[in-house]
This record gives structure tokens, C-alpha cells and sequence, in this order.
């Protein structure tokens, strides 16, 4: 059995169902694929931040620093598994290598384009789709321990500042104004206004799923196994025995991606930071907006679905068993950091974010063919730049000039 469309797009997150929704909006017919069907992964338990403010990449001479001391405590905030470390020591170097200052530099310039382009994209994007009244703008509020941890914070508050972004340092009375019940452990914060969140990731995602069948898509579930490319377009092996065969192809399958782009001749080192939350009923605790515990690596997040507490980086690849004894270690503590926590009736999840190792995503053609362009590699930014990363893909897609330079994200920069 065969079928054939404009534009197929693998994957049905976040990242893809945007991109299929721009594509529309170009005029394409679209058909959406997916192993699991719409917000199967990390666009469900993600804690449903718009982090345009995040402007510095990951990978850093300050998370160079703690990764030691994290890494000490096997349920904090980033963790190797044993059995995993040998396979991921490439990535590592990489990931090592990506933290010197003029990477680092090279890397805050395209992740801060992309970051505008995204936040310039974001609400039109949601009024077209009907989604802007589940956009929020609360604020955020990054909390420290002591002068000396606010002091460390200092240099990427200014890279900040150079930007525009808007913030301000406050200290525990203004903290608790803003955001009652933290424990008197945090004596300084920084609030940023411009924050933006979504009501919730997983009610957002599948949103984006009803509007893009309600313009005449269709969504399959399916695994592809791989693609081949044809004089006339792409073909698509897939593992129901059907053949499907389009134009062109999106590949934004997140943590899956990589595997399916080794058919077209990319070795891209895509690796799976593996999050964990537990998301508590909505009365668990009087959130104003999200709190983040960056010297812990979670934050807390109030959705319209109840408060998340979750975060860190657990390094294990795809296969390994969730390890949920990290999501108690993270309520465990957010009880100590919000006294009025009430821990009882939470759900735990696990989700893989799929992320390369200079921290930017991979969005560009196929080594084998430019029918096939790649967008997939957001790490934790995936919702964030997920509208700025769906008008670069129609643009890619109907042969306009991409919005930004999309040198700093090649899928062959590796």
C-alpha cells in the first residue's frame, strides 16, 4: 500500500506539530507521523516555560564547574549512570569541548537569534492556532542560597542585561512578597517579568494536534525505520509494512531523530537527557509562577493541571528503566524549600530531551538530500523555540530566506 502527500512530518511533539501547522499555513498538505501519536514525549512533562531569557547555552565554563559536585550525588541534579558512562564519553568530550569561552560566545549569538525569532513568532502563532488564551505571564523567579551564589549567577545576568532582557535583583522581603512560603534558607533572588509559560505543555501539544486535523491534516501513527531518497521525493519505511512516499519530509522525531538520519548518511551526536517530575494536585501548594532552584537543577511550575516539581539531567540514553527515585528526591526537597508543600497525590513522569552537545538544535537539510530537512536537538528549549523553529522550516520548505542564519545549526557542523 502506498500514499503520498506534500510534506510528511515525523514526529507529533511540539517541535512537529508547529512545523506542520506552518507548513499549512504555506499552503502545503501535510501529514503528521508519529510512533506514539501527539505528545507522546517530552512535550507533555516538560514544565511548560517559554525560557526566551535563556540565552546562554548549556554547555558552559559554569556548568563545567558543578557537574563534579553534581555528579558526587547520584539523584542530583546531573547524573551518569555506571553502565551508561562508556557510551556517552563521546558526547562528553564534545560537550567539553563546546564549553570554551569562544564556543560558548559563537553558541549565545545563534541561540539568541533563534530565541527572538521564537518569542517574535510565539503569539501570532497562538492566534492563528487558537491557542492564545492558554498563554501566561507570570514571571519567574530564580532563588539563591547566599551573596556568593547570587554573585556566581552575576555574569549571565549581565549577557542578559546586553540583550535587553528585563530583570531584577531582590532580596528576601521582596521574595517573599512575590512568592509566599519560601524557606528563609534563600536570601536573594532574581525576578524576571518577561517570562512566559503555557497552561499546560500536554493540553497545548494536542491543541496544536486538533487544529492541524481540523485544516485537513492527517496523523498516523507509525515508526519509520528509515528514508530513502527518490528522483521524485522521499520514501519512507516504516514498520506497519506500508510504503509512504512524500515531496518533502520534516525529520522532528526529539530523541528518535538520530537514528532515522544515520539512513541519510548523518552521524549526528544526538543524546537523551532524561527529566523527571511529579506533577501535584493543583491545591498543593499557592504557586504565583515558576520558582527555579537553579543551585539544585529543578524548578516548580504551576500549571492549569496542577504544580510540577521537576528538572535535572539524568545522562542515560533510551533504553535504560526510569529511575523515579530522582522525581522523590526532587519532591523531597522541594518540600524543604516550600514548607507548605503537600507532597500526596502526585504522578510521576520521565521524558527524553533530545539534545546535541553545543546545546543548539539541528535544523537544515539532510546530507543526502535537500528534500528532507532536519529540526530536532532543542534539549530543554524545545517548546520554547518551537514556533521560531516551525518558520524556519517553512521557510526551508517553500524556498524562502530563512529568517535567521541557519549556519550555527547545521546538521553537519559535528
Amino acid at each position: 500500500m502506498t500514499s503520498k502527500t506534500d510534506v510528511i512530518v515525523i514526529g507529533a511533539g511540539v517541535v512537529g506539530l508547529s512545523a506542520a501547522l506552518a507548513l499549512q499555513a504555506r499552503g502545503l498538505s501535510v501529514t503528521v507521523i508519529d510512533r506514539e501519536g501527539p505528545a507522546a514525549g517530552a512535550s507533555a512533562g516538560n514544565a511548560g516555560a517559554f525560557a526566551f531569557t535563556d540565552i546562554l547555552p548549556l554547555a558552559s565554563p559554569g556548568i563545567l564547574k558543578k557537574a563534579p559536585k553534581w555528579l558526587l550525588d547520584p539523584l542530583g541534579p546531573l547524573s551518569v549512570p555506571p553502565s551508561y558512562a562508556l557510551k556517552i564519553a563521546p558526547w562528553m568530550f564534545r560537550f567539553w569541548r563546546a564549553c570554551s569561552p569562544a564556543r560558548v560566545a559563537h553558541s549565545t549569538v545563534a541561540q539568541t537569534a533563534l530565541m527572538d525569532l521564537s518569542k517574535a513568532e510565539l503569539e501570532p502563532f497562538l492566534a492563528a492556532t487558537g491557542t492564545l488564551p492558554m498563554l501566561r505571564k507570570d514571571g519567574n523567579l530564580q532563588v539563591y542560597e547566599s551573596q556568593a551564589e547570587l554573585n556566581a549567577s552575576l555574569p549571565g545576568w549581565k549577557a542578559r542585561a546586553d540583550h535587553g532582557i528585563e530583570f531584577r535583583h531582590i532580596g528576601a522581603e521582596e521574595m517573599a512578597a512575590l512568592q509566599p512560603g519560601l524557606a528563609p534558607r534563600f536570601t536573594h533572588g532574581t525576578f524576571t517579568p518577561g517570562w512566559y509559560s503555557i497552561a499546560d505543555p500536554k493540553l497545548y501539544t494536542i491543541a496544536l494536534a486538533d487544529r492541524f486535523r481540523a485544516n485537513g491534516g492527517t496523523l498516523e501513527r507509525a515508526e519509520v525505520d528509515s528514508l530513502i531518497p527518490q528522483d521524485s521525493g522521499v520514501e519512507l519505511v516504516c514498520r506497519d509494512s506500508i510504503t509512504r512516499r512524500a515531496d518533502r519530509v520534516v525529520l522532528a522525531a526529539g530523541a528518535f531523530s538520530h537514528r532515522i538520519a544515520r539512513s541519510l548518511g548523518d552521524r549526528i551526536p544526538l543524546e537523551t537527557e532524561r527529566g523527571y517530575n511529579t506533577t501535584l494536585p493543583s491545591d498543593a501548594f499557592d504557586l504565583r509562577m515558576q520558582v527555579t532552584f537553579g543551585g539544585h537543577g529543578f524548578v516548580v511550575s504551576r500549571l492549569s493541571t496542577g504544580i510540577r516539581v521537576g528538572g535535572a539531567v539524568e545522562l542515560g540514553g533510551l533504553d535504560m528503566p526510569p529511575n523515579f527515585k530522582r522525581s522523590e528526591a526532587m519532591l523531597k526537597k522541594a518540600q524543604g524549600f516550600l514548607p507548605g508543600l503537600k507532597p500526596a497525590g502526585g504522578v510521576q513522569w520521565m521524558g527524553f530531551r533530545p539534545s546535541l552537545p553545543d546545546s543548539l538544535p539541528a535544523i537544515g537539510a539532510a546530507r543526502a538530500t535537500k528534500r528532507v530537512t532536519y529540526a530536532f536537538g532543542h534539549g530543554h528549549l524545545g517548546l520554547t523555540q518551537s514556533a521560531g523553529t516551525a518558520r524556519l522550516v517553512a521557510d526551508l520548505m517553500t524556498g524562502a530566506t530563512p529568517a535567521i542564519d541557519l549556519t550555527p545549526f547545521s546538521p553537519q557542523r559535528f
